[in-house]
């Protein structure tokens, strides 16, 4: 978990622990409160002690039993705040993938310029309907969330409408890797390479295959998206980040533009392309 996320957390759980032991009426111990909220005694303890993250609702019940309501406003930016940057899959994917898509949507739509790099599956913007359609039940498996795939595929879908309009630029970076792993059927993987070799050459894609035979100056570590140099979305297996600050955004670029050096591009990319493609064709 991020340093500064789990500080938040301990902040919050410490202004909560405050509240507790200064309540009208008088101090109340962990199991009191416990108690007249209706939660087992160890929900208090990691509360405070920033071992577990507090939803709103947690905040407003905790507000009123320590008879402080007027408290909760405060509490809830505390939780918002550090939230807004670090957005845990629990409580994004609560609703099923297609929310979080509608999201994507909203911030990919005011970009113009895109910087991505995948190191494990097709990037989300030149993805078939098929492929995501998979990826999505994939996570959606892992993590036991609603499989609203098929909605979640036409957000997807809706995005890519981007990659047409004038004065947008895609630059996508993809480890090799990506194009052999089979999240899908073979079928699947194939008319996805098939998709891919064809935004090779569009005006508004600059499409870099990086090698599993090249040599790296940094590792190939999680995918992410720079968004008009102001925005980077990156994910993790609890959480996706969402970094606005100008040092986090310089720090990614850097890695972008370093793993860049290691891609090829034109008629190598697709040669790299075909090469997974008969790969997949002499696995079926």
């Amino acid at each position: 978990m991020s340093t500064d996320y789990q500080r938040a957390r301990e902040a919050l759980g410490m202004r909560l622990r405050e509240l507790r032991l200064s309540a009208v009426g008088g101090r109340l111990t962990g199991t009191q409160l416990a108690r007249r909220i209706g939660w087992p005694h160890s929900k208090v303890y990691k509360l405070e002690g920033g071992r577990q993250t507090a939803t709103s609702d947690d905040l407003r019940s905790w507000a009123q039993a320590v008879g402080r309501p007027d408290t909760f406003a405060e509490l809830d930016v505390r939780l918002k705040g550090f939230e807004s940057h670090i957005r845990s899959w629990r409580r994004q994917l609560a609703a099923g993938h297609r929310p979080v898509q509608d999201t994507w949507n909203a911030a990919v739509d005011r970009a113009h310029t895109i910087h991505a790099w995948e190191e494990s599956v097709v990037p989300g913007m030149l993805q078939t309907a098929d492929y995501a359609r998979h990826i999505f039940l994939r996570y959606a498996d892992l993590f036991g969330t609603a499989r609203d795939a098929d909605d979640a595929v036409r957000a997807r879908l809706e995005r890519q409408a981007w990659l047409y309009r004038g004065g947008r630029r895609l630059h996508t970076l993809v480890w090799e890797a990506a194009l052999h792993a089979l999240v899908c059927p073979p079928s699947v993987l194939r008319a996805q390479l098939d998709r891919l070799t064809g935004t090779v050459g569009m005006d508004t894609v600059e499409l870099g295959i990086i090698p599993l035979s090249a040599s790296l100056r940094v590792p190939a570590a999680n995918g992410f998206w720079v968004l008009d140099e102001e925005l980077v979305i990156a994910e993790d297996w609890h959480a996706e980040l969402w970094l606005d600050d100008s040092d986090a955004v310089a720090t990614y670029l850097r890695v972008w533009n370093t793993l860049r050096e290691s891609a090829v591009y034109g008629t190598d990319a697709q040669g790299v392309i075909a090469r997974a493609r008969r790969s997949v064709d002499s696995r079926t």
